[in-house]
């Protein structure tokens, strides 16, 4: 079935086929939705730390959240910094990171069980405005998505990066290790669903999350003010998809789970926050 979708300030057609898969997933049809309490109403990012865990901030206070999917339940909550803007948190090993908006890092050590020593590392990422982070097991290496643009690149207009934190010298590696192309995006949008230039011209693409998937290695990135799901592999663009901005309201979150199941986050906007569980459909051969 064909739908109108209405975004701010642009209004595009969008085939929702119950069936439709993108990278095997039904975007459109979610296996398990979780309403969220109030407290995180504003969650801004998650990780999976078991097969019916996770754990999340949200953007307004220095407070990581365990949280039992089975139960539907915070399990434990801890404190780890003052107030501020939280963006992105991680898993490595039994520790948790956490990033702040203006690229702080915190490191939470055996934060998967218990609260114990937090370290902060300063990244001077050359980026207003960070948004996404996770582990890059391969590397050994978080990646930071940057929402703004940064400020020593040409052309930073149309292109967002992708920089990394070096996990064993603790440092930020200066040299983005991807480079978004974002016009590249809009041109392939332009033509999957038909658009007119000045409709593409319209979509916005700011990171709010990413995530490596656990069985294929490709990265994840959410864009929620563009209500955007894009993939790339080995740091190239491979495709994107169009997200139901009724179903995503504001995905600020991504995770993946071992069999390959995707869990995404949404912020409330003045009401719950919830989660939206989709399951893994693995390629037929």
């Amino acid at each position: 079935m064909r739908k109108s979708i209405l975004y701010p300030g642009l209004i595009v057609l969008v085939m929702l086929a119950h069936h439709t898969l993108v990278a095997q997933y039904d975007l459109n049809t979610p296996v398990k939705r979780l309403s969220l309490p109030s407290v995180l109403g504003e969650i801004s990012d998650i990780t999976a730390l078991s097969n019916n865990a996770i754990a999340c901030v949200q953007d307004e206070n220095g407070v990581f959240f365990r949280y039992n999917l089975k139960r539907n339940t915070i399990s434990s909550r801890d404190s780890f910094a003052i107030n501020g803007d939280y963006e992105g948190i991680s898993r490595v090993g039994n520790d948790i990171y956490i990033l702040r908006s203006n690229g702080e890092i915190f490191e939470i050590k055996n934060g998967v069980k218990t609260r114990s020593i937090v370290y902060t590392y300063i990244t001077n990422i050359p980026a207003v405005n960070s948004e996404g982070l996770c582990y890059d097991s391969k590397n050994k290496r978080l990646l930071i998505a940057c929402k703004s643009r940064s400020m020593n690149v040409i052309d930073a207009k149309n292109k967002r990066m992708i920089y990394a934190f070096d996990l064993e010298k603790k440092k930020l590696i200066e040299e983005p290790v991807f480079e978004i192309d974002i016009l590249v995006i809009k041109k392939y949008l332009g033509e999957k669903y038909s658009l007119s230039d000045s409709t593409v011209e319209l979509i916005k693409f700011r990171p709010s999350a990413i995530a490596i998937h656990p069985l294929n290695g490709k990265l994840y990135l959410l864009a929620a003010s563009g209500y955007l799901l894009c993939i790339f592999n080995n740091g190239v663009f491979e495709s994107a998809e169009m997200l139901d901005p009724i179903l995503f309201n504001k995905a600020e979150g991504i995770t993946f789970f071992k069999n390959g199941n995707m869990l995404i986050s949404n912020e409330g906007q003045g009401a719950s926050g919830n989660l939206l569980l989709f399951k893994y459909q693995r390629p037929k051969k």
